[in-house]
């Protein structure tokens, strides 16, 4: 079996995640250094030492942690980041619905593997941090939970939207009374294992009617890592927004982050990259969050907040006031996590690297350290049915993801006997060659039973193509337990033909392997961007 693929082989990678991870060389002057290089990292301590969160922010984090019941590990993690040799691996994801797909999970977990080594390997605490990015206004996003049944059908489960959802930040919104229902229907569409009772007891603890959603969200991630000591930080707490003031205040008055990340992206382009993103003209990389998120942008004449027009002495004095009424946009959101945070590295995934390939003039400008980039690690968790089936037919994993049959039948050709191949291909020759021979000396007696000839060929061939068929459909009538592996690892490796880790939620894996499987994920992921991992449980 195939343990470690290269990513390069996924057609879903693009170019700049799979250079970055192979050869990152080409892509060295858009990023702060080389992860995988030992002096990157600590010149990454180094300018952390130099540039020093302020300390008083870590008060509003541990607060926020026992607002939430944060297991104990959690919050020594958190405390350690007073010290002044502190730093932080920091990863981030929306508040999606039960924790969100399994590359939340593997994010997460990559984050705690990349804290222990750089802090065996380089003598610092290191504090791994999950960052709630709960300003993020995409309901759709997050609102759903998808998983495999009994039968290996994705079941998805989604709330009912509250008001305000697709507006405002998802941070803001509270879960409905219908959280018992989706619960319920998500107890039905798990298959019912051992774990299946604990899990959803847990769940129903974290999410309640009236929560907030990144609120549960934070509970049912430290329910499943807090032990581990991952710190978990919902971003919309206006507590954290004053630590941000000087920082917005900076982009309201210069607003060079849009000018700076575009010409990035044209840089990008020219070596044959892409651009992730491509800010409109006169932005502002802030959002004013006032019931909803309303952008805000430069003209001619001052500003505009939404439509309506502002001057930059009014935004400064209402950022002043409230700054929690501020919000980054995609482009600043990395800047305030660092800081708030001693980051000296981020573990994006392949979009969010993408947009980071535009921002090393942005940290410049603001004279803040860039951080490392380590992308997360990538995975496909298979049962040991899935994991032998693959091993025992030599089957190259990625085949698995047309939602068709072609995969399927050439795997059965392989099982007939080579007898039938062999007679099948010699009649085929057989008769192209006895028909070419006619169609030959035909002109000779009739040059109008030329066409005939030929038709009379072809119509020999489709029916020997359609015997051959019917030969395949005997043998999947005669081996439906191959069918149904078949069926059963594309079911899991590419549910509804997406990849796994994007498709399904992780709280269905933890029902069908049990807690144990973090601690097998932490010893089984390898820390390596380049390929992607199939592990079985």
């Amino acid at each position: 079996m195939q343990h470690a693929i290269d990513i390069r082989r996924f057609p879903w990678i693009r170019r700049l995640a799979s250079d970055y991870a192979s050869d990152h060389d080409a892509l060295a002057t858009f990023f702060a250094g080389d992860p995988a290089a030992p002096d990157a990292w600590r010149a990454a301590i180094a300018g952390r030492s130099a540039a020093r969160p302020p300390v008083e922010f870590v008060d509003v984090l541990v607060a926020q942690l026992e607002s939430r019941e944060a297991p104990a590990e959690a919050r020594a993690s958190a405390e350690s980041l007073r010290r002044p040799d502190a730093v932080a691996v920091v990863t981030g994801q929306q508040a999606g619905l039960f924790g969100g797909p399994l590359f939340t999970l593997l994010k997460a977990l990559t984050t705690l593997q990349l804290a222990a080594r750089v802090s065996r390997e380089h003598g610092v605490p290191t504090v791994p941090v999950f960052w709630i990015d709960a300003e993020d206004h995409d309901w759709d996003e997050v609102a759903a939970c998808a998983v495999l049944d009994t039968d290996w059908q994705v079941q998805r489960v989604a709330l009912a939207p509250p008001p305000g959802a697709g507006e405002a930040p998802v941070g803001t919104l509270t879960i409905g009374d219908d959280i018992g229902g989706v619960l319920d229907a998500l107890t039905l569409a798990l298959p019912p294992t051992e774990f299946t009772a604990a899990l959803v007891e847990d769940l129903r603890r974290s999410y309640q009617p009236g929560s907030g959603m990144a609120d549960a969200f934070g509970r049912w991630l430290e329910t499943v890592l807090g032990s581990y000591g991952l710190v978990v930080f919902d971003s919309s707490d206006p507590a954290a927004k004053p630590f941000a003031r000087d920082l917005f205040e900076r982009e309201l008055r210069s607003g060079r982050t849009a000018a700076l990340a575009s010409e990035a992206g044209h840089r990008l382009a020219a070596q044959g990259y892409h651009a992730q993103v491509t800010p409109a003209d006169g932005s502002i990389a802030l959002f004013r969050v006032d019931g909803e998120r309303q952008p805000i942008r430069r003209t001619a004449d001052g500003f505009t907040v939404g439509t309506a027009p502002a001057a930059l002495d009014d935004l400064v004095d209402a950022l002043e006031r409230t700054p929690d009424a501020f919000g980054p946009n995609v482009l600043l959101r990395p800047l305030m996590q660092d800081t708030l945070f001693p980051t000296v590295c981020y573990v994006p995934g392949p979009s969010e690297l993408a947009y980071l390939a535009q921002l090393k003039g942005v940290y410049e400008h603001f004279a803040l350290p860039m951080p490392l980039l380590h992308p997360r690690d990538s995975a496909t968790l298979l049962d040991s049915a899935g994991a032998k089936f693959l091993d025992r037919h030599d089957l190259p994993f990625e085949t698995l993801q047309p939602q068709d049959e072609a995969a399927l039948n050439r795997l059965l050709e392989a099982q007939l006997p080579p007898a039938v191949e062999q007679s099948i291909n010699d009649a085929r020759e057989a008769i192209r060659a006895r028909l070419a021979a006619v169609v030959d000396v035909v002109p000779s007696v009739d040059p109008t039973l030329a066409g005939a000839a030929k038709s009379t060929l072809g119509r020999m061939e489709h029916d020997l193509k359609t015997l051959h068929n019917k030969i395949l459909q005997a043998a999947k009538r005669r081996d439906e337990t191959l069918r149904r592996q078949f069926t059963r690892a594309r079911a899991q490796a590419f549910p509804d033909g997406h990849p796994q880790e994007r498709a399904l939620g992780f709280v269905g894996f933890l029902n069908r392997f049990g807690p144990s499987l973090i601690d097998r994920l932490l010893s089984e992921l390898p820390l390596d961007p380049a390929h992607h991992s199939l592990i079985t449980p």
